[in-house]
């Protein structure tokens, strides 16, 4: 590290009477930087052509300097207006700042940062000019999240386990602009949870419509990326989609979300009812076996039946879809039934949302929800509650599937 002198940093104070002069707009510390980065793209001037400035080149290098010219870099203090050699034969790469190079201090890292908390363009550039005063095109933050488009197509089809032992699937919907009409959009999220007991999102997809071709397009990326196994998949009843994971894993266990079926069900329920049939769903769903599960889906109907016959033919008929969490003890049953891990992450990314109107393309969906999502899974660090016990009954449960090392 080089080590400055006292006498040098009394000499640039001497003048020294308010923090302005140092740290301001124009202050000491922005002068001090711009002509110190100009100093060393002369000292690579002059190693790269061998000899210092106002010497004569020697006759065997055909090269020489040929001028400055004029460049704006963008820090996460200030603009800052730099003069940059040239050589004749355009030769000369700054190592400094590079060629075509415009930021640096990681300020394209203060732009994504923003742009993922889902503020719009014109949010980021009042930001930035209210912290650091500087002045940041709309073009400038376009570019840098661009890049992200990139970064998401990479994790998107990035290798994946060969076993996770719960996958939750479900759905959020955004407004997109499609060829000037606004129109609704399906984005689907898988999240997994591995052997380690540890959350893991494994890929988002939209589209304008699902159905069954679309639902098997999805588990079949899945199977192609490397999962080769799953033990219960947990979905919302969403038409096509149980069908199309036992084609691709004829061994899942398909679980429905009993908070989609309550609300499902509540669809049909008058505001002053609601309460009540909330209560009497929950004897079925908490029940210890299956045997008393049917007994009180039994007895809801004969109380309910008159005046909601839908709900109780909803539940039986997706019974067999509605009761594999029954096989396992209560501290299972609540990571398996309800869709609580996803249903956290959704209310995560829908306060990222909610600052969105319409979106103008796919793409920027992509783009804000990746990042988002890249936020959210950084506290993903612990295992679910009980998951060791957990595993001890999937060892058990599954036992010709499950991996002993």
């Amino acid at each position: 590290m080089v080590e400055i002198r006292e006498e040098l940093l009394d000499e640039l104070i001497k003048d020294y009477k308010d923090p302005e002069d140092l740290l301001g707009k124009n202050g000491l510390i922005g002068q001090l930087k711009k002509r110190l980065i100009e100093k060393a793209m002369e000292a690579e001037m002059k190693d790269h052509l061998g000899y210092p400035k106002n010497r004569k080149t020697a006759e065997s290098n055909s090269n020489s300097r040929n001028g400055h010219s004029q460049k704006k870099v963008v820090s996460n203090r200030e603009n800052l207006e730099i003069t940059v050699p040239r050589d004749r034969e355009s030769r000369f790469e700054p190592r400094i700042i590079p060629k075509h190079q415009r930021r640096f201090d990681g300020f394209d890292q203060q732009i994504i940062a923003l742009y993922a908390r889902g503020m719009s363009t014109r949010d980021i550039q009042s930001s930035l000019e209210e912290m650091y005063e500087v002045d940041v095109s709309p073009s400038l933050i376009s570019t840098v999240t661009e890049g992200i488009i990139n970064d998401f197509k990479e994790w998107q089809s990035r290798p994946l386990n060969s076993i996770y032992p719960i996958v939750f699937f479900d759905c959020l919907v955004v407004k997109s602009r499609e060829e000037g009409k606004v129109s609704n959009r399906s984005v689907y999220l898988a999240l997994g949870v591995n052997m380690e007991g540890t959350k893991e999102l494994l890929g988002l997809w939209i589209t304008a419509s699902e159905g069954a071709k679309f639902w098997l397009s999805v588990i079949t990326e899945l199977k192609n990326r490397g999962v080769n196994d799953l033990f219960i998949a947990c979905v919302d009843g969403l038409k096509g989609f149980p069908e199309a994971i036992e084609s691709v894993f004829p061994g899942a266990e398909i679980q429905l979300c009993i908070v989609h079926m309550i609300r499902n069900s509540c669809r049909y329920v008058s505001w002053k009812d609601r309460k009540a049939i909330c209560a009497d769903l929950k004897t079925i769903y908490t029940a210890d076996t299956v045997d008393q599960a049917e007994l009180a889906l039994d007895e809801f109907a004969e109380k309910w039946d008159h005046k909601y016959p839908t709900i109780s033919l909803l539940w039986r008929r997706h019974w067999d879809r509605i009761i594999p969490f029954l096989a396992y003890p209560e501290y299972i049953r609540k990571v398996i039934y309800t869709t609580n891990a996803i249903e956290s992450l959704n209310r995560s990314l829908k306060k990222v949302l909610k600052t969105k109107g319409v979106f103008p393309n796919d793409q920027a969906i992509q783009k804000l929800l990746f990042l988002a999502l890249r936020n959210i899974s950084k506290k993903w660090t612990m295992p679910i509650r009980e998951w060791k016990a957990a595993l001890n009954q999937f060892a058990i449960r599954f036992q010709d599937r499950f991996p002993l090392s």
